[in-house]
């Protein structure tokens, strides 16, 4: 099973905090989905080496990110579902996710993504305060938020919403109330992140100016374990560091990244994953057209070692409820990784940040806010 994540490069403004490839020109936006409707057909290759045997990839999930995929005509994302179908083998009922915006939700549109093949959305709330919408310079207000909501949970059940934490000056009071706020709608999924501050974002500028204060770990770290608690105590399973499913609604697609399964990325800046291999295309809207309007796949690859999968499993299993299989360890990787893994662990163990059960290395849940930090510390850098 295979997924295919198409990067849609157009945003109506931009976050203070963002550090995603997007423009807030919709000027090429017709070139764009021609380009992108092509590298589908491009790329179809990568997935039918074995055609018309049973040994075919499927695709499984079809996911729309961005930047504001909602940006896009309901007839552009129909072209782009339409050039899947008809290049690749598709399950009978994949998962089709597009990410949008709140004031991009009408009825209108909701009900006309319903009738393309969306079936999941993935809704970027962040917060349903005035005040934190307007610091983050998120294009929704908090009317919005709350709006989109009640009209998109009348079209699809499986709905997902992100969250922000760890906000300057939000209090644990206020966290409470967007967390009960975003229950009360009967949402069954949610993602929800820490606030960081990338090198190149406005927020990092504002923040050196003195505009807005810089965010607190501590804080973080308090805002995380009320999430934790909150969405458990409602019948959520934590089952990746920065996601909350109810049973049956986990992402698919996001599933399949973390469990290491092939992926094809489309679109200027998007990624993909062969199981052996990483490639990611430019970063540049004009390139990217242009590229591939001359036949020419705009991107580079990189063979992954050894050590960088084992690196990559580690980081991606401490991060999920699946774990770290010390068997699969030693059966993919070899001893050498099995004693070092264990070796670079015996702090963390000790401190009760990380604990072994069935053979399978997991973080505990005063350790799970640490574990990209733990994860780095269990990298296997050069044993040679």
């Amino acid at each position: 099973m295979s997924g295919i994540y198409i990067h849609i490069p157009f945003c109506k403004q931009a976050c203070y905090y963002c550090d995603f490839h997007f423009s807030t020109s919709m000027k090429k936006a017709d070139e764009m989905v021609l380009a992108l409707a092509k590298e589908i057909v491009m790329r179809k290759s990568e997935l039918l080496d074995c055609a018309r045997s049973d040994k075919d990839e499927l695709v499984e999930t079809i996911y729309f990110g961005g930047g504001t995929p909602s940006r896009l005509q309901i007839l552009e994302l129909r072209l782009l579902i339409d050039a899947i179908y008809e290049h690749y083998k598709v399950v009978e009922n994949p998962e089709i996710t597009m990410e949008a915006n709140p004031d991009d939700l009408s009825e209108e549109y909701l009900i006309a993504l319903k009738q393309i093949g969306i079936n999941r959305l993935s809704i970027g709330i962040q917060s349903f305060f005035e005040d934190d919408l307007q610091m983050m310079n998120r294009a929704h207000n908090s009317v919005e938020a709350k709006k989109c909501l009640e009209l998109a949970t009348q079209y699809f059940d499986n709905i997902s919403l992100d969250l922000i934490y760890g906000i300057p000056g939000m209090s644990n009071e206020k966290w409470l109330q967007n967390i009960e706020t975003a229950l009360r709608f009967n949402i069954p999924h949610i993602s929800s992140y820490a606030l960081t501050v990338e090198p190149k974002t406005a927020l990092n500028k504002l923040i050196q100016k003195g505009k807005i204060a810089e965010p607190k770990d501590e804080v973080a770290s308090e805002h995380f374990m009320i999430l934790v608690e909150m969405l458990e105590k409602n019948g959520f399973v934590h089952y990746e560091l920065s996601n909350f499913g109810k049973p049956d609604f986990f992402s698919k697609n996001n599933s399949a990244y973390w469990l290491g399964k092939k992926y094809i990325g489309i679109g200027p800046s998007a990624h993909s994953y062969d199981g052996i291999s990483r490639s990611w295309n430019i970063a540049n809207n004009s390139l990217y057209i242009k590229s591939i309007q001359e036949n020419q796949l705009p991107s580079e690859t990189e063979k992954l070692t050894i050590e960088d999968r084992y690196n990559e499993y580690v980081m991606t299993g401490l991060r999920t409820i699946w774990g770290v299989s010390l068997d699969r360890i030693q059966n993919e990787f070899g001893q050498d990784y099995l004693g070092y893994l264990l070796k670079q662990s015996r702090k963390f163990l000790n401190n009760n940040l990380l604990f072994i059960e069935n053979n399978i290395l997991k973080p505990t849940v005063k350790g799970k806010f640490l574990t990209d930090g733990i994860a780095s510390d269990l990298f296997y850098l050069n044993l040679g």
